[in-house]
């Protein structure tokens, strides 16, 4: 069992590690300093903005799909079954 969790809090890392290379890279972006991939300041903050964007979606949607499953979440965001 342990296992297990420790699978499933290495999945979830991956998401955090993505989100926070992003602010890494609009950090650089804002000191002005250009990482090799990117061959301009404009590409480089918006590849950062997609990393985080994807990032705290997935952590977020993860934590919605965990609080509905054990009913802990307001009204508007159940799932509507009709």
């Amino acid at each position: 069992m342990t296992v297990q969790r420790f699978i499933a809090l290495v999945i979830l890392l991956i998401p955090v590690f993505i989100a926070g290379y992003g602010i890494k890279l609009m950090r650089d972006t804002l000191f002005q300093i250009l990482n090799s991939p990117y061959p301009s300041y404009y590409l480089q903050f918006l590849a950062g903005i997609i990393s985080l964007v994807i990032g705290v979606w997935f952590i977020g949607g993860f934590i919605l799909h965990r609080d509905r499953k054990n009913n802990k979440v307001a009204p508007k965001f159940q799932k509507n079954t009709k």
